[in-house]
């Protein structure tokens, strides 16, 4: 009931006891409880519209799937890496396939010295 336990309660009737007097408090006790029945009556309103507008599809819907608890990031990263952990140790248990032996050209790479005065290559082109 709007976040308020039983000792708030109490001390928000004594207080409303002691601020309007036992005079008006029932007349505001009528007024609230009024207000609370229009409200409850405007929900109910809203939510027969909305029926008759969308129609029973809403009553059919999924809404734990909107709900937005389940999209807890920490919940989200710790499954990716528990699949992807998962993954990798059946991977590891897997047979071996010997992969196919790879050549490689060897071709011998010429490189030349400077002189010790001699200035590198400078391209005036290059970024």
């Amino acid at each position: 009931m709007l976040g308020i336990n039983g000792g708030e309660f109490i001390i928000l009737a004594i207080l409303a006891v002691v601020i309007l007097g036992p005079e008006k408090l029932p007349e505001y006790a009528k007024k609230l409880a009024n207000l609370v029945k229009e409200l409850r009556r405007m929900a109910n309103g809203a939510r027969e519209q909305l029926r008759e507008e969308v129609g029973d599809e809403v009553a059919d819907m999924d809404w734990s799937k909107l709900d937005p608890r389940q999209y807890d990031p920490r919940r989200i990263i710790k499954e990716a890496l528990v699949d992807e952990f998962d993954e990798a140790v059946k991977a590891a248990k897997s047979p071996a396939v010997p992969a196919p032996p790879v050549r490689k050209s060897v071709t011998p790479v010429l490189t030349e010295r400077l002189a010790p005065d001699e200035a590198a290559p400078f391209d005036t082109e290059a970024t």
